[in-house]
């Protein structure tokens, strides 16, 4: 790591290790089980691929992650050490304390749909859902690009996030927009709320639609809500008009 403190103090040492840019995401997504490099890119879209390479060689020369070969030898995965994984009730508190402190308006450079799409593939609660192969299709109203993704799940649990069409029968459209399901991901609209007010819109299987608040879950602070303080500043009770927003 080229951060350099000058101290011993524990705190220094922690902050020369996790201090570069980028490093804290890529351990939030380690920790949360993302394991091969598209799919941190993907969660973690404005990083360039050469800089994410960078970075999980930087980790893993840390002692913070491993990289195993797959079978085939030409893709690998990471995975988090022991000292990798004590770091998730660090980052976990970190997060929480986002959101009650340093959370404001969102802008509308901030609304990242390969992010909010890559963790709504991994909130959602399989064991909710009927048995079987399940494929939900999610259209995003005034995206130039990414504008319609699918995310299947197989009956083993396996998650298959698509952005171009499976080819496989469809269970439940949601119509929205990125404002809107970006909203509903922080918990700052509840999904009941989004549908009466037509924001979004199902399509679809009626039981997934009628139960759609029990297997679509927020993202994991949604139920953290901020606080007002010198360096937070407070959502505005009415949620603001949908901006379309590039990808």
């Amino acid at each position: 790591m080229s951060i350099r403190y000058g101290q011993i103090c524990p705190v220094s040492k922690t902050a020369e290790l996790l201090g570069e840019r980028w490093t804290l995401l890529i351990i939030r997504e380690l920790i949360l089980g993302t394991t091969r490099f598209n799919d941190f890119h993907r969660a973690l879209s404005q990083i360039s691929p050469t800089l994410l390479t960078k970075r999980l060689k930087q980790l893993e020369e840390a002692g913070l992650l491993i990289r195993k070969a797959l079978p085939d030898q030409r893709r690998c995965e990471y995975y988090p050490t022991a000292a990798g994984k004590e770091l998730k009730p660090i980052i976990l508190n970190l997060g929480k304390w986002g959101m009650r402190w340093a959370r404001g308006q969102m802008n509308d450079d901030e609304l990242d749909v390969e992010m909010l799409m890559y963790d709504l593939q991994r909130r959602i609660d399989a064991d909710e859902l009927p048995g079987g192969r399940t494929v939900v299709k999610f259209v995003f109203r005034g995206l130039p690009k990414f504008a319609h993704w699918w995310i299947v799940i197989e009956p083993d649990g396996q998650r298959i996030l698509c952005v171009h069409n499976p080819r496989l029968p469809v269970d439940i459209e949601l119509a929205s927009d990125l404002r809107t399901m970006s909203h509903v991901w922080a918990g700052d609209m509840d999904i009941r709320m989004a549908k009466d007010s037509g924001r979004l819109e199902l399509k679809g299987n009626p039981i997934l639609s009628r139960t759609i608040s029990s297997w679509l879950r927020p993202g994991m602070f949604a139920h953290i809500r901020p606080q007002s303080g010198p360096i937070a500043i407070r959502e505005r009770a009415s949620v603001s008009p949908a901006h379309a927003v590039s990808a």
